[in-house]
């Protein structure tokens, strides 16, 4: 099968585009990084890259927190914008199979049960609380402590920053298209995604490569609240092989089918910063206390449907994969 990576020189396309070759595919490559017409937003760059393509693996994008409200524009035409003029040629060229590079952003928080209401969402984190060192969501029904759980597919979206609002958008438009051209459309919602290859510590980076940028410069990594807040570090190959199990599975036309991407075992963020740390050798983190407000406390997945569903299941564990990351080079170095 010929398949379109866009993004796909990228951190997470690179890895795909490799996974696709050794399974016997043709990937064709539409990176900006590799050839400067390549824009997701060009119209007539993309048809010409669509030329006998069966199906396109979505993964450009600009991604992270960013520095503030003002990328708001950049978001919304690298994402939003460049979504819509890729759909928009694919209706042309009547292809009709799509993988969407999603993300757990979509849900905001994630699952919280109160001891008194069940599972209950919390509303936007409060900077007083926050300044105040007071990091964990209250129930807000009764302010009681909450306990974090798994967040399936099927919980209510609640983009909590720009970045989040726009891969929603993505998964509407991509939804839409489907219902209007029959077509097959699958989000990957990826957890959080760490591995070599990963871009250095720009404002647009993960926590993991932020991590391992201030360790390679010998300094300690600075890990923001209290460390305890839980995420799900999924290795890149393993994200890899997810999005070559979807653009191979039978195809569910007419809609959008949604999948956690996750390694289905949670780790804090202070875990994941004593593992990279003693992998590389030094030295440890120190937890600072400061927060981002675009940041949510916990959100960990449940991919037990992708695995069902494709048969995919992830196999790189957390220490191994620390291990290799330490060691591993990133992007721009």
């Amino acid at each position: 099968m010929r398949v379109l990576v866009t993004g796909g020189a990228g951190f997470i396309g690179s890895p795909i585009v490799e996974a696709l070759r050794a399974h016997g595919h043709d990937p064709v490559v539409f990176d900006i990084r590799t050839d400067p017409a390549a824009d997701i937003r060009d119209p007539q760059a993309l048809r010409d890259a669509l030329t006998g393509v069966e199906a396109v693996c979505h993964q450009a994008a600009m991604v992270g927190l960013g520095t503030g409200f003002t990328d708001a524009p950049d978001y919304v035409s690298h994402n939003d914008l460049g979504t819509a003029v890729l759909l928009a040629a694919m209706a042309e060229r009547g292809i009709h199979r799509l993988v969407l590079a999603g993300s757990m952003v979509v849900y905001g928080e994630g699952r919280y049960t109160c001891p008194r209401h069940g599972t209950v969402r919390p509303g936007p984190r409060d900077v007083t609380a926050l300044t105040a060192g007071h990091f964990e969501p209250p129930c807000p029904a009764c302010g009681a402590d909450l306990a974090p759980g798994l967040v399936d597919e099927d919980a209510p979206s609640d983009p909590r920053n720009v970045y989040a609002t726009t891969k929603l958008a993505q998964e509407h438009l991509a939804a839409a298209w489907a219902r209007s051209t029959g077509g097959s459309a699958v989000s990957l919602r990826y957890h959080n995604v760490y591995g070599p290859g990963m871009p250095r510590d720009t404002p647009y980076a993960g926590v993991a490569s932020f991590f391992r940028s201030a360790l390679a410069r010998g300094e300690a990594p600075r890990v923001f609240e209290d460390g305890r807040q839980r995420r799900d570090f999924v290795h890149v190959r393993d994200v890899a092989s997810a999005n070559v199990a979807a653009l191979t599975a039978d195809p569910a036309a007419g809609g959008l089918t949604a999948y956690n991407t996750g390694s289905g075992t949670p780790h804090t963020v202070g875990e994941m910063a004593r593992a990279l740390a003693a992998a590389y050798g030094g030295p440890d983190p120190v937890v600072t206390g400061e927060y981002r407000l675009g940041d949510v406390r916990h959100i960990t997945a449940d991919s037990s449907r992708l695995r069902a569903a494709l048969g995919w299941k992830p196999e790189v564990d957390f220490e191994e994969g620390m291990r290799e990351f330490a060691s591993a080079g990133l992007r721009g170095e």
